[in-house]
């Protein structure tokens, strides 16, 4: 009804319920239930901040009644019941709820057992010292303001947040069609994943994981695998399996009793007992005798006293499986970001919170600028006014009154109104010599000053380190250690942890027997030395490969028909520096006369890294690394070959190398990577190389700036040649003469590039390994054939393996 025209307005009820639901539904989300991303904090929590700092609540000063904060906090930020503003306030002041305490509660304010606080006239509040970061430079025009709900004042729509509240504290709460569930975590360890965040910022949720380790819960207990906090960083979404500490204790008696000292988050204490008492009346728990709750202020003790007869480990894995000694925690990341809910991962927390303190430094900064640069604008007048102070004093004495004086002093001394106001509000000891100097001090002072806030608006590096500074400033203030322990769930112990990370080397032999050792076994050697023997090869085996690699480090294996297999570098048995490994065949599912030809140590799948694989017929093939992620236990086709080609090398590459391939007679060709197009895991490949009669391709690597190209031949001769005599040439061609072929140097076995901090390691036809440091091979120009590096006597060189030396620091 239209009250002034008495006419009836028709409105379908329908039309109007989905318009007023949907306006509730966006209020609850906005403006309730959510917290926001960039200071973690819904909007009852950021007002009864905000009004406790506007009452002067600070840690230093006594406390004051709750009710006068709940009071406050409604009258003029939040109209809604005093029952959720003090529940709210409760929650920020309970150790068992809130990880970091935001509010410092005297008097009773509950318990872990369900007992409420006590009523608001009776507590007492104020802010504790991590609060202050969360409302630090909020009087610096770092925020921005909206009008309370009657527009009578303004109120924060965000806090400035100086640490990374909401993941530090987490947040949960349920909106309309949406809920949020998101855990606390240590407040060191997020730090240090902003920091890492800051210093690369192209750092994946793998890696933050190993600063972030997981949720880190105020009541501590148990998180039970790390499958849940891997989804839960990942996506956003997660379960977390929640379990309580126990020990198991023996009595005088000789009978045995579980205590539980820590318990799952929110799990209320004497419900707990009351359930389990409960179970045993009804003989669903079986071989409990007694029980009882000896906490004290001095920390939790939950005693379970067992029957004689009883198996601990029994009765402890049935109140795991029965009783909220063991819950779960389902993690829904979801918060506001610019006013919109959505869910986020862990990168996108850390990313949305640097942007924001990057925001908050910006204007911080010009906010203190503005007053220097105004303050150095009223000195300067002074001391315009102290350089001309007769004449100065003549025109205020002469002047009728101060509007005069005003107007005659700026059109005298070209000065602005502030400067005018400011010379006539001087007073007189301002005169003196003293106060003179301390004038031309402030002057200089203020110059210095804004020159540097000048120069942090300039330089968004400067702007980072500030917040990493700020940030690791209140890591070492406030950080503590963790307190939820994360251990592998049953089915989730990885075998992978519990193997030390070192550098091994993996040699293969050409009849494919495999072993690993540590990388100290072999001593560096002059050049010209005998070497010694590397292992003990069945007659007529040699060793054909040999590398460097970490144990954690995923191995691939290209074969000689195209094949990738892939294996961990643990799983390779270690042997001992004269035994002959394991036969291959044993590790990897090769057929008929398949065998290993090359060997790429991978740390992590890149999706921008590719693998270039080189023929013997010349043909090069380009494919992207993360093609080869899930290789299948038979392998998988790496490369498709003609009948009579077969694959000799494979390298790594970004996408922006040049890559050199060199051949047995002594031809090499440098072209760019860019020349061979992206291809599938099955594709043929391209022409690298036109061969010449009776050539074949020896060696493909990765051009490198100011590096040599080290060619080794058969009989041990080797050199090394700038890469600048090589100039880079069409993908296709016949190359450029790289090694002069003679019958004492044999033919070329190998070619890498090297620069004079890599070490060499050369293998022989039987077995003798020599180690060698590049920086003592000659360097020669392409055409010639090298001096002596390894001495032959009835045998060959058949391999050559790089090593780069890590110095001790």
């Amino acid at each position: 009804m239209d009250r002034e025209t008495d006419n009836i307005i028709e409105i379908n009820i329908e039309e109007e319920m989905k318009k007023s639901y949907l306006d509730y539904a966006m209020s609850v989300i906005a403006s309730r239930a959510l917290p926001d991303v960039r200071d973690g904090l819904k909007p009852v929590h950021r007002r009864i901040l905000y009004a406790m700092n506007e009452l002067g609540m600070t840690p230093d000063k006594q406390y004051r009644k709750s009710a006068r904060v709940v009071g406050d906090v409604l009258g003029k930020y939040h109209p809604h019941s005093d029952t959720s503003v003090y529940d709210a306030m409760v929650r920020l002041a309970q150790d068992f709820n809130t990880r970091y305490l935001l509010v410092d509660g005297h008097g009773n304010f509950g318990s872990i057992d369900g007992d409420s606080a006590a009523a608001m006239r009776y507590t007492e509040v104020k802010m504790t010292k991590l609060t202050m970061e969360m409302l630090r430079d909020i009087n610096k025009d770092t925020i921005d303001y909206r009008p309370n709900f009657d527009e009578t004042l303004k109120e924060p729509i965000v806090l400035p947040s100086r640490f990374p509240n909401l993941l530090v504290n987490g947040s949960s709460g349920i909106a309309v069609g949406m809920a949020t569930n998101i855990p606390p975590h240590n407040l060191k360890e997020v730090i240090d994943g902003i920091v890492m965040l800051i210093d690369e910022p192209e750092t994946d949720i793998e890696d933050l994981m190993k600063v972030i380790k997981g949720p880190d819960f105020p009541t501590g207990a148990m998180i039970m695998g790390k499958e849940g906090i891997k989804s839960a960083f990942r996506t956003g979404r997660g379960k977390i399996a929640l379990r309580a500490v126990t020990e198991f204790e023996e009595t005088n008696k000789g009978r045995m009793r579980i205590i539980v000292t820590e318990l799952p988050y929110q799990v209320n204490k004497a419900n707990l007992i009351e359930k389990i008492a409960e179970y045993v009346r009804d003989k669903k728990l079986e071989g409990i005798s007694d029980l009882r709750d000896e906490s004290d202020r001095e920390g939790m003790r939950i005693v379970i006293e067992l029957k004689r007869d009883a198996n601990p480990n029994v009765v402890l894995n049935n109140l795991y499986k029965q009783t909220q000694l063991h819950t779960t925690f389902g993690v829904i990341m979801l918060a506001l970001v610019n006013g919109e809910p959505k869910v986020l991962n862990l990168k996108q927390v850390l990313k949305h919170y640097i942007d924001y303190q990057k925001e908050v430094i910006i204007r911080r900064t010009q906010f203190d600028l503005n007053k220097a640069e105004e303050r150095a604008h009223i000195v300067e007048g002074l001391k315009i006014a102290l350089d001309n102070i007769d004449e100065v004093i003549n025109i205020i004495r002469s002047s009728k009154d101060d509007s005069v004086a005003k107007e005659r002093l700026m059109s005298s001394f070209g000065l602005s109104d502030r400067q005018s106001q400011a010379i006539l509000d001087m007073r007189l000891k301002r005169l003196t010599g003293l106060e003179r100097e301390k004038l031309e001090e402030e002057y200089e002072a203020l110059i210095k000053e804004i020159n540097r806030l000048r120069e942090i608006l300039a330089n968004e590096r400067l702007i980072y380190q500030i917040i990493k500074d700020e940030l690791l400033e209140i890591k070492e203030k406030y950080g503590d250690r963790r307190r939820t322990r994360i251990m592998p769930s049953a089915d989730e112990i990885d075998i992978e942890d519990m193997i030390e990370e070192e550098d091994v080397v993996i040699t293969l032999t050409h009849f494919g027997y495999i072993k690993r050792m540590p990388e100290d076994t072999y001593k560096t050697q002059r050049r010209g030395g005998k070497g010694i023997i590397a292992l003990t090869t069945r007659e007529e085996d040699f060793v054909e490969d040999l590398f460097i690699t970490s144990t954690h480090d995923t191995i691939l294996f290209f074969t000689n028909k195209g094949k990738v297999f892939s294996l961990k570098a643990y799983e390779i048995p270690e042997g001992g520096r004269q035994a002959k490994g394991t036969a291959i065949i044993n590790l990897l599912n090769l057929t008929g006369d398949e065998k290993v030809t090359a060997i790429i140590p991978i740390e992590k799948y890149d999706p921008e890294s590719n693998l270039v694989l080189a023929t013997k017929e010349g043909i090069i093939k380009k494919t992207k690394l993360n093609k080869f992620e899930n290789i299948r236990k038979n392998g998988i086709i790496g490369i498709s070959l003609k009948e009579d080609d077969e694959l000799i090398a494979v390298r790594k590459t970004n996408g922006k190398r040049e890559l050199i391939v060199v051949t047995l007679n002594g031809m090499a060709i440098r072209f760019d990577e860019n020349d061979v197009r992206e291809m599938g895991r099955g594709a043929m490949g391209v022409k690298a190389i036109t061969l010449g009669k009776n050539d074949k391709v020896v060696a493909m690597d990765l051009v490198e700036e100011d590096k040599h190209l080290l060619v080794i031949s058969e009989y041990g001769f080797g050199k090394r040649t700038s890469l600048d005599e090589y100039r880079v040439q069409n993908r296709g061609g016949r190359g450029l003469k790289t090694y002069n072929i003679k019958d004492k140097t044999g033919k070329i076995v190998s070619a890498k590039v090297v620069d004079e901090n890599d070490e060499i390691m050369m293998i022989s036809l039987g077995g003798t390994i020599i180690r060698l440091k590049a920086k003592d091979i000659s360097i020669m120009g392409r055409s010639t054939q090298g001096v002596t590096l390894m001495k032959m006597k009835d045998d060959r060189v058949v391999a050559v393996a790089k090593y780069v030396e890590v110095t001790e620091e």
